[in-house]
């Protein structure tokens, strides 16, 4: 279990709750009978998630950095590592399961238990720690995979199952309702998107499945609040970004992120107020742009608002890093600017990373 200097507990699992909700409309239920069940659904999603194993080594940390390698060649290994996790198949023919980072980076080992018995042998495709997403592999045959939904239609108060193996005790279901929608500042990873829930969810199972009511993937569990267990806060990685990012891995082994080249501000009550915007502007404010980089050519300046990628708003400055956090080098984004008062389009293509820029 990896665990932040705050009180954040990486590593998520799903356990039973006391408090979890369940929807208002009633379900067929496997006797028969008209009344509130989530079985048919779970029925359904169960066999795209499994449970993760891995063994593997912790790295000395002496041998982490270049200059004391030199001098400790034969420094012991680190101590063993013997950690479960869980993932879900998003391609059943291929054999492709999506996980978190955290839960397979220092595997030399990957086995994988699937609901009908079965435990396969999985090698790592592509992890991305920014993401803290990886996709992992197993061999192809009677795979189920989870449709993969829509996270961008989500809602506050709408209703999620989440699906996975706390404290490898084994598939464990809870549910909940999304409490928050794009949660970032935690200082968990890189880009930080996240979906809030109260389902509950513990350490031991990261990766695990957040599914809607429609039986769809919507997020992969990643992190909960709190040392000691759930507390009816845990976030999860909304699954367009995994979308986003498990494409490259699989394409690549890597993401070859893509960099606009800016320094970026929210767009605060007093810089809307000196800007003259209206009260209700969303957007983030260009602080600086480096030289060379995709904005400079693309002839953004600083006090630059952009409004709107690809004809998605902008809520703020974290909300664009983490849309363009999942584009390649080379692709062509269309931003809705405001200088001046004025709105504008502008055509950017990304370019690799530069100094003094951090999106």
């Amino acid at each position: 279990m990896r665990l932040s200097i705050t009180t954040l507990a990486v590593l998520l699992t799903i356990t039973t709750a006391s408090f979890a909700q369940t929807p208002p409309a009633p379900l067929t239920s496997s006797q028969g009978g008209a009344i509130p069940t989530l079985a048919p659904l779970v029925r359904k999603v169960a066999p795209s998630v499994v449970s993760i194993a891995i063994k593997g080594r912790e790295q000395n940390p002496l041998l982490k950095d270049p200059y004391y390698r030199k001098f400790f060649k034969d420094a012991p290994p680190g101590r063993e590592i013997n950690a479960a996790g869980s993932g879900v198949i998003i391609d059943a023919r291929q054999g492709y399961i999506v996980t978190n980072n955290h839960v397979v980076a220092q595997a030399d080992e990957i086995s994988v238990a699937l609901t009908d018995g079965r435990v396969l042998k999985a090698t790592r495709v592509g992890t991305d720690p920014a993401t803290d997403v990886a996709v992992i592999k197993v061999p192809a045959e009677n795979l189920v995979a989870i449709p993969l939904g829509d996270s961008d239609t989500l809602e506050v108060g709408d209703y999620v199952v989440a699906i996975g193996n706390p404290f490898a005790l084994g598939q464990t279901v809870t549910t909940g309702i999304v409490s928050a929608l794009g949660r970032s500042g935690l200082g968990i990873e890189g880009y930080e998107d996240f979906i809030q829930t109260d389902a509950a969810i513990n350490p031991g199972n990261s990766g695990g499945a957040l599914v809607s009511l429609r039986g769809q993937l919507i997020g992969i569990n990643t992190a909960i609040v709190g040392i000691t267990g759930n507390v009816g806060i845990g976030f999860a990685i909304p699954v367009n970004m995994i979308r986003d990012v498990a494409d490259q891995l699989i394409k690549y082994g890597e993401v070859r992120r893509g960099q606009l080249g800016v320094t970026l501000r929210d767009l605060t009550p007093d810089l809307i107020q000196s800007m003259g915007l209206p009260a209700d502007q969303s957007g983030a404010v260009i602080a600086g742009v480096a030289a060379g980089s995709a904005a400079e050519r693309a002839g953004l300046k600083s006090g630059d608002v952009i409004t709107a990628i690809d004809k998605k708003p902008v809520r703020g400055a974290a909300d664009l890093r983490n849309k363009i956090g999942v584009l390649r080098v080379g692709d062509v984004v269309e931003l809705t600017v405001l200088r001046a008062g004025r709105s504008m389009a502008v055509r950017a293509t990304l370019a690799t990373p530069v100094k003094d820029a951090s999106n």
